[in-house]
């Protein structure tokens, strides 16, 4: 299940579907997605959509397409987005916001990534013809770069309400969106509304293959698969993808709080290690460690794969851990012992 037997802790994007999701997968109907025939796949969006409150959903190959898909029908060229200088959207996804929508970012500068209501209202770009129009607002949660760190939902409700009186819409980049939803006990149909669209990945924490989805309203999904098509996203017989995805929402979820508890262990090894100057505060399945002046991340890295546990460098001096359903707790026990240099 793993990497020539190496602890893979790069990301949760390294899990594999369990014998049990392959399973369901081969029971899966199929049909033509692009026709909309495909009856899993519907099932499927229907499921999530209904999950978060909304009305309809979008079955795509990746996070990246569905964010992306979601910024071309909110943004014209020569529009402008607010979203945090540490945001996916921003930093991993390829320079998309100017190559697919031609729009400019307004970078709220924050190291932890969450941006506050007060910081959108002094970034909302006056009605003036020198200035972009600022026509989105997106957020991220867990946010990746800031150490899998939750949204408050009291904040998350100020900026939406603020949001809907401005007419701005908001977006959420939810690729590990569950793993919030379990850490604060805040239920997806209370946080659903909250947000004009969201961007749920199911390849990370939940354990599928491959794919998101998309979720809003009926007329942002149609305008949504239309842009999906010109791109082209449209997917065939993808039922079998589809059908991971439903497994994942009926069997995978609550167990992401085993991630959470394994990261805790991690983080504290980690705090203790001779190489390692602070660790950043963890909330859900990602550990970030500030390695000492000193010392060279990829010594650090190579010390580890000697050992057989696998990780990834993440900016300078930084290395980060992300535990999932393939991490064990003897795995996990694994890498505190080789941790002690």
């Amino acid at each position: 299940m793993r990497l020539k037997n190496n602890i893979d802790l790069r990301s949760d994007t390294v899990t594999k579907p369990s014998i049990q999701m392959k399973a369901y997968m081969m029971d899966a109907e199929l049909g033509d997605d692009v026709f909309e025939d495909d009856p899993t796949v519907k099932k499927f969006e229907e499921k999530t959509a209904q999950m978060f409150g909304k009305e309809a959903g979008l079955f795509c190959s990746s996070g990246t397409m569905t964010n992306q898909i979601a910024l071309m029908v909110y943004l014209k060229p020569g529009d402008e987005v607010i979203c945090s200088r540490e945001a996916h959207i921003y930093n991993y996804e390829g320079g998309g916001i100017a190559r697919n929508s031609g729009a400019s970012v307004r970078l709220i500068n924050r190291s932890s990534g969450i941006i506050y209501l007060e910081e959108i209202i002094d970034n909302i770009n006056p009605n003036d013809i020198h200035y972009p129009v600022t026509s989105l607002v997106s957020l991220e949660n867990t946010i990746n770069r800031g150490g899998g760190v939750c949204y408050p939902i009291k904040e998350i409700e100020r900026i939406s309400n603020y949001c809907k009186i401005k007419n701005i819409p908001l977006h959420l980049d939810g690729a590990r969106l569950f793993n919030a939803l379990v850490k604060t006990g805040v239920k997806a149909n209370h946080i659903g509304p909250l947000f004009d669209s969201i961007s749920l990945c199911f390849s990370k924490g939940l354990g599928t293959p491959v794919g998101s989805v998309l979720i809003g309203s009926k007329d942002f999904i149609q305008k949504a698969r239309r842009v999906r098509k010109v791109i082209g996203g449209g997917m065939r017989q993808v039922g079998m993808l589809a059908a991971a995805g439903i497994y994942a929402l009926e069997n995978n979820i609550e167990r992401l709080s085993i991630d959470h508890y394994h990261s805790e262990l991690l983080a504290n090894a980690l705090s203790n290690c001779s190489w390692i100057e602070k660790v950043m505060n963890v909330e859900t399945n990602i550990v970030v460690g500030h390695l000492k002046e000193n010392y060279q991340i990829e010594e650090f890295l190579d010390k580890l794969k000697n050992d057989g546990i696998l990780a990834i460098p993440f900016g300078k001096g930084r290395v980060r851990m992300v535990t999932h359903l393939d991490v064990s707790k003897e795995d996990v026990e694994k890498v505190i012992s080789s941790l002690k240099f």
